[in-house]
């Protein structure tokens, strides 16, 4: 089932260790990366609950969710295969909004599918095995490029005219590549569960307007569950945190690592290396722990086990910027891992728990705005301290995504989970 998350997760990790590179190679400077940065939540925050609540009043031959996933996962692929191409930062910014857009298509209704195929006792296991997917993509996809080079005898140097590596460029088009491969896998393999005649005729009881889609969206937000309202001051920090982090760590990591600061030298196109096998370890760390995490979760709860590893993933960023030897930034590395494996995983639990079924879709979709809107919140804040309050210097970034990772993992506490009182379909194997 989770197969196409693989290829979904090796495009946004493609993006999160290279977007920001790629934007200085054409000339961007380091405070302006969050603004460049905007296309990721600004998609996410109209597209992903418009086309969660779509699937949720779609009934096709095809299923509910399928037809989302095929077209995001085209204009995905295209939007890789054509990124390392641009020749400008307008290029690149354009390319971006396609490929998120294609990113983002995908993204819900596939969260949803996972929910609608899983019974009570198996949602558990379903969305932390979705994390794992989810650190096995992104750990290959920072791990792509430094292969390149030390297996396949790729030149960290050799770059095109735009000064934007080759490894970057072939990176991506295997990202195009899988992105699309991997998703058609999964929906031949594990069609959608058919409709029941219940189900068609609530859907063809709907109004399928536009209108009536924002309305459905906008009642969704109106009726939230109380436990799903909780969860929004968590995705503030959480999200506010990780979207800076992935902006800055390679800038942080050139500073303490090569002294260096210029994006066009050696010192930092191996800083971008380093941040690849960093975010591959902490990737795979992630894709160990999500599994690791079934029995623990089940124990003690979703929201304890996700406050634990929060608070190793803000430990782990707070110690980067005072490392200066390579070896030692994969210790603060296997709490990042942790605390993204969980990131993944158990805040959809508490979520799934909380929401009813028929409303998945929409809910997923709403779920989203909350990660987007804290980072539309860092794109928009962060350019106007960055210089003053930080410095300048992205190590002090760092050091403040720590302090948020511990303040969502406090809020996660307050929101808990309900127990689950609902019935769903169990799955067919």
């Amino acid at each position: 089932m989770n197969l196409g998350f693989l290829g979904l997760q090796f495009s946004f990790g493609l993006q999160q260790s290279n977007m920001a590179p790629i934007y200085s190679y054409l000339g961007a400077n380091e405070a302006s990366l969050p603004l460049l940065q905007l296309a990721g939540p600004l998609t996410g925050l109209l597209v992903q609950p418009l086309i969660g609540a779509m699937s949720d009043r779609t009934a096709s031959r095809w299923g509910r969710r399928t037809p989302y996933f095929l077209f995001g996962a085209i204009l995905c692929s295209i939007g890789l295969f054509v990124m390392p191409l641009s020749p400008t930062i307008l290029a690149a910014v354009c390319t971006l909004w396609i490929l998120d857009a294609g990113n983002n298509i995908t993204m819900e209704p596939y969260r949803a599918y996972v929910s609608d195929r899983l019974s009570d006792d198996q949602r558990a296991f379903g969305f932390l095995s979705q994390s794992a997917f989810t650190g096995l993509g992104q750990m290959l996809a920072y791990l792509a490029p430094t292969f390149m080079v030390n297996a396949l005898g790729f030149n960290v140097n050799a770059v095109d005219s735009h000064h934007i590596p080759v490894i970057t460029r072939a990176a991506f088009t295997i990202g195009a590549i899988l992105s699309f491969t991997t998703i058609a896998w999964s929906i031949l393999r594990v069609p959608e569960l058919p409709l029941s005649d219940q189900q068609r005729a609530a859907i063809a009881a709907k109004p399928r307007t536009i209108g009536a889609t924002l309305g459905e969206i906008w009642d969704a937000i109106v009726t939230m569950p109380p436990t799903m309202r909780k969860l929004a001051l968590m995705s503030l920090f959480q999200w506010y945190a990780m979207f800076a982090y992935w902006n800055y760590v390679i800038y942080s990591i050139s500073r303490s690592v090569y002294g260096e600061s210029n994006p066009l030298s050696e010192g930092f196109r191996r800083a971008v290396l380093d941040n690849g096998v960093l975010g591959g370890f902490y990737n795979g760390v992630a894709f160990v722990a999500a599994l690791a995490m079934v029995p623990l979760t089940r124990r003690w709860g979703a929201a304890r086990m996700h406050s634990l590893c929060l608070v190793a993933a803000g430990c782990g960023m707070i110690a980067i910027p005072y490392i200066a030897d390579t070896t030692w930034l994969f210790l603060p590395a296997i709490g990042i891992g942790l605390g993204w494996g969980s990131i993944m995983g158990n805040p959809y639990i508490i979520l799934s728990n909380a929401i009813p079924p028929e409303r998945t879709g929409v809910y997923m979709g709403i779920f989203n705005m909350m990660i987007v809107a804290p980072m539309l919140l860092n794109a928009a804040t962060m350019p106007l301290y960055f210089d003053s309050w930080l410095g300048g210097d992205a190590r002090n970034v760092l050091t403040l995504c720590g302090v948020l990772m511990g303040l969502a993992a406090l809020c996660v506490l307050w929101a808990r989970e309900p127990r689950p009182t609902r019935g769903r379909i169990a799955a067919v194997t």
